[in-house]
């Protein structure tokens, strides 16, 4: 694996800065490796890690820049728990580690260097130079990951029965004999409300495409 500096540079360029939450992320993520015997993520090892992140912030994408998991590939999973945690899943053995940050870093952190007054500076020193003990609190774990989770799955495609849009990974409902995505399923728990073309015309948008 490349050096804490070199990953560090290429976490701000796929980030478009460097800050506390982004070191922290390459080395959470350096740190769970490690421990799995994971040398080369993104090079030889790079079909055997699925990781899942707990956050949607800086770390994030530093966890992403140094596994090699991507959203897209399907080997990066998120689940909006809120906590700087991921877990890192070896697919080759089956073993695999919750990675913790631990809240008190930050308070470690104002020890080390009580003289920095920018907390996001003192911290972004500290975070570098603190050992793993003190930066993270590990989790040997269990993760049971359906076939159809796996990154490379190609399930069926299904049309939803109210919307007809197309759907993918058995991300549906069968309802009275009808298979609905899950928006048509619970329209209450869309994250997004579709207007109607009076609606769409008073701010300014086009109506809706169908």
């Amino acid at each position: 694996m490349e050096s804490l500096d070199e990953l560090l540079k290429a976490a701000e360029a796929a980030h478009g800065h460097l800050c506390a939450g982004q070191i922290l992320g390459v080395r959470m993520a350096m740190f769970g490796c490690a421990r799995l015997g994971i040398e080369e993520p993104r090079g030889k090892d790079r079909k055997r890690l699925v990781t899942y992140v707990e956050i949607d912030r800086c770390a994030t994408d530093a966890i992403g820049v140094v596994t090699g998991c991507r959203l897209g590939k399907r080997a990066l999973k998120f689940r909006d728990w809120g906590k700087m945690a991921a877990t890192f899943c070896d697919l080759a053995t089956g073993r695999s580690l919750r990675v913790v940050a631990r809240e008190s870093s930050k308070a470690r952190a104002r020890e080390l260097y009580p003289e920095i007054e920018n907390k996001n500076q003192q911290q972004m020193r500290a975070y570098r130079e603190m050992p793993d003990v003190e930066l993270f609190a590990e989790q040997w774990v269990k993760v049971e990951i359906a076939p159809k989770e796996f990154p490379g799955f190609k399930g069926e495609r299904v049309a939803c029965e109210e919307c007809g849009e197309g759907i993918n990974y058995d991300r549906f409902v069968r309802r009275e004999e009808r298979l609905l995505c899950l928006g048509c399923a619970a329209p209450e728990q869309r994250y997004y409300t579709v207007l109607e073309a009076t609606e769409a015309e008073t701010t300014g948008l086009e109506g809706p495409q169908n």
